[in-house]
């Protein structure tokens, strides 16, 4: 299937007022339909030529700005209403493409609008740009179309990104607080190096005799700044870029996500999280009638860990051989006792759903109770921290002073 192309436009409204823009289309037929069902009539339509050169190798993967999960939650709830109400497919998708406020996915509706008018279903229009819509999303909306209750689909959308954004708040807002003092932390001490300790280190050279060995430490990390700094940004600047390019392959994920679960402390917060993000998604899945081999598929994919992911593949190959899902969820350690016995009881019950919903309102709780203890328990230890850092620079930089007469004589 052809892939759209950004066009260029310069238009004017049927109020007389000159526009321009741009457009994600197929063809310019296409954004001169779109821009006419607008009320804009367009008077020149240009292809975007595409980058090259110095421009092309500057545009590093994940350096461009995104649609957030929150722009997704709004336009998921403003569509589920519209589509509700009885709009149009066509009309919503157009309102919306005009009433976002987040600019890329401006672009990527107006695409949308594009392919959905040359008679591709809202599923195969957003499947195009995985970029953009989860997996989750355009499956749910997949089965809404077919079953014929793609209002519903999109509420179940909507509730899931919602409380998926809450959750991140959550966390978002618990690690402020310790991220911005260990930051001032590690700011101070590098202006103390560079800074302060070599106008000590020149008064000290005046006095002679030899400094003491904190103190004597102290100049020497001062001295290594010089080549420490550079070295350091360098071999950040090109960490950066290679973990943007790699974080989500298998060969890093395998190794990295099993060791996230097994941190002390952090890694009963992030089962928490993965656990909580798998009920939630399995219980919308089921709830949009998505067939279950391909919800744990989905889910597992969207679970954010490894393990997870690695786990529900399992679990749904013996699925497919006929067992419960309870059963082998038992095997995996990633799955806490009461997940996997709610979900037996709600497989013999025929309540799965609902269970799977229990799970997720439990799970997001504990994780709302984990993050205000961590919070509790890290502000006094790096508040520690700060003191005994700076304040042992602040020692060692006053012992030669202590000193002075002796030093003199």
């Amino acid at each position: 299937m052809p892939s759209t192309l950004a066009y260029t436009y310069t238009g004017r409204t049927s109020a007389g007022k000159n526009v321009k823009g741009q457009l994600d289309a197929l063809t310019p037929a296409l954004v001169a339909s779109h821009l006419n069902a607008q009320g804009i009539a367009p008077m020149t339509i240009a292809e975007v030529p595409a980058a090259t050169g110095l421009s092309r190798s500057l545009q590093f993967s994940g350096f461009h700005r995104g649609v957030s999960l929150k722009d997704l939650a709004i336009m998921s709830r403003q569509f589920a209403t519209m589509i509700g109400s009885g709009l149009s497919l066509l009309r919503t998708l157009s309102i919306l493409s005009e009433q976002t406020e987040s600019k890329p996915l401006t672009a990527v509706l107006v695409a949308v609008v594009a392919d959905v008018e040359t008679g591709q279903s809202i599923s195969q229009a957003l499947g195009q740009h995985p970029l953009t819509f989860p997996p989750i999303m355009i499956n749910m909306v997949r089965a809404g179309e077919t079953g014929g209750f793609l209002d519903r689909a999109l509420n179940s959308i909507a509730e899931n990104f919602e409380k998926e954004v809450k959750l991140r708040g959550t966390i978002k807002s618990a690690m402020t607080y310790p991220v911005i003092v260990l930051s001032m932390s590690v700011a101070a001490v590098m202006i103390m190096l560079i800074f302060i300790v070599p106008i000590f280190q020149d008064m000290f050279a005046g006095l002679g005799g030899a400094l003491p060995l904190p103190t004597q430490l102290l100049v020497t990390l001062s001295q290594s700044m010089v080549f420490v700094v550079p070295i350091g940004l360098v071999l950040v600047a090109a960490f950066s870029v290679w973990w943007r390019r790699n974080k989500h392959t298998d060969r890093v994920r395998s190794r990295l996500d099993p060791l996230r679960l097994k941190l002390p402390v952090f890694g009963a917060l992030q089962k928490k999280i993965s656990v909580a993000r798998f009920s939630r998604n399995f219980a919308n899945m089921l709830g949009a009638g998505v067939p279950i081999l391909e919800a744990l598929k989905i889910v597992g994919e969207t679970s954010g860990n490894w393990a997870i992911q690695h786990a529900l593949v399992e679990v749904a190959d013996a699925v497919r051989q006929g067992q419960p899902i309870s059963a082998p969820l038992a095997e995996h350690a990633v799955f806490p006792a009461m997940v996997t016995q709610m979900i037996a009881v709600g497989e013999d019950a025929g309540t799965l759903q609902i269970m799977l919903d229990k799970v997720a309102d439990f799970y997001d709780q504990e994780v709302h109770a984990a993050t205000e203890q961590l919070t509790a328990m890290i502000e006094p230890l790096l508040i520690a921290f700060l003191g005994v850092v700076i304040g042992g620079m602040v020692v060692a930089l006053y012992l030669p002073i202590f000193s002075i007469a002796s030093m003199i004589k």
